[in-house]
């Protein structure tokens, strides 16, 4: 077995479920230690966070990720224990297989491999890993990016260890991502018999020709980057149980994920004069999940490219598809930021797994990197 293998492994068998670290930080301490790391624990609420840093001057490459993942579901529906790190067939399954405890352990091991070539690289390194990636995020990530910015710290370059790979490892890197703009929209109506509509006021009703305006709006075209702008609506809740009811409210959650066409106080009024327009008594409360971000042509994306072709024998394709990661509270900073990791068809499933040779392969992608930017 590998030791990226062999690591992988023991990350996966503490169930490390939101905001829950179970020990994967403690673990990681233990292995960057001997290798000149300063690992410094930053909790805040229930989130452990670690900062882990070698090094005092030169750029600064970082790697980030998240040692937190979801519930297994149905244990009954896996093959195996989803929190064994059980080899089958070539493969590793478990929960967080490959997202993204596979690719935490490729960081160590790239790092023991490119610190034994280059125990004076040019520049710092350092490793920033939460427990709150896959829940609300607002005390992991974003946190620890606060209080580097009031100490002064910048990273150049963050590596993001996101399983970004579509049908074989390394064919796809996320250079940015869309932005994320989610509302919790009231509509107010009467509340009446339905027999006598008259004297009610059904807010689905008047939500409906809304709704439909709002669905086929244009709001964008996109751009070379990015898609155009789209929006969901992901909950539609009404009415009190009875059939002879009007219900007085309705209630939509929607989501936008929009490019950098867009601002998210631009989508704002905009949804807020659509609204105006058709005369609603409404209410909306809104939550930004993250700003559109794009890391173009750089340092980072050309020293990625050139690793993944020289380990894999291929050319990777940038994308900015998908869901939102941590690198939203990175990039703002003005660092380079890029996603590269391991397959993701099977994240969040039952059975999550990832191929074994994929884990020392990605290892030596991430050594690769750091050859190029720091060697």
């Amino acid at each position: 077995m590998s030791a990226t293998l062999d690591l992988a492994r023991e990350l996966i068998r503490r169930p490390s479920l939101t905001p829950d670290d179970a020990g994967c930080q403690d673990l990681l301490c233990r292995c960057l230690g001997p290798l000149g790391f300063h690992c410094e624990r930053l909790p805040f609420g229930e989130v452990g966070n670690l900062w882990a840093v070698r090094g005092e001057r030169g750029p600064l490459f970082c790697f980030a990720g998240h040692t937190d993942v979801v519930p297994p579901g149905p244990r009954r529906d896996w093959c195996c224990d989803p929190f064994a790190g059980e080899v089958r067939d070539g493969a590793l399954y478990g929960r967080g297989a490959a997202d993204m405890k596979g690719a935490i352990a490729a960081f160590v091991t790239a790092l023991e491999t490119f610190l034994a070539r280059h125990p004076r690289p040019r520049g710092r390194i350092a490793l920033l890993i939460t427990s709150d990636e896959e829940g609300p995020a607002v005390d992991g990530t974003v946190r620890v990016v606060d209080r580097l910015r009031e100490r002064g710290e910048r990273i150049d370059w963050c590596l993001v260890g996101e399983p970004s790979s579509e049908k074989r490892l390394g064919d796809c890197v996320k250079n940015g991502r869309r932005g994320s703009l989610n509302g919790r929209l009231r509509v107010r109506g009467r509340q009446g018999h339905v027999a006598y509509p008259h004297l009610a006021h059904n807010p689905l009703h008047a939500f409906a020709p809304v709704l439909a305006r709002l669905v086929s709006e244009e709001w964008d075209r996109g751009n070379a980057h990015f898609p155009p702008t789209s929006f969901q609506i992901s909950n539609l809740h009404m009415g009190t149980g009875a059939e002879n009811v009007i219900p007085g409210e309705l209630e939509a959650l929607f989501n936008l994920r929009f490019s950098t066409e867009q601002t998210a106080d631009g989508l704002k009024r905009r949804i807020g004069a659509i609204l105006d327009q058709a005369g609603l008594d409404y209410r909306i409360d809104w939550r930004l999940s993250g700003e559109p971000f794009l890391t173009p042509r750089g340092e980072l994306l050309d020293a990625a490219r050139a690793a993944i072709r020289e380990v894999l024998g291929i050319d990777t394709r940038p994308s900015t598809a998908g869901g939102t990661s941590d690198g939203r509270f990175i990039a703002p900073t003005g660092a380079q930021v890029l996603e590269l990791g391991l397959l993701n068809g099977s994240i969040h499933q039952v059975n999550e797994h990832t191929p074994v040779a994929d884990l020392e392969a990605l290892s030596q992608v991430y050594r690769a990197v750091l050859e190029k930017l720091l060697g």
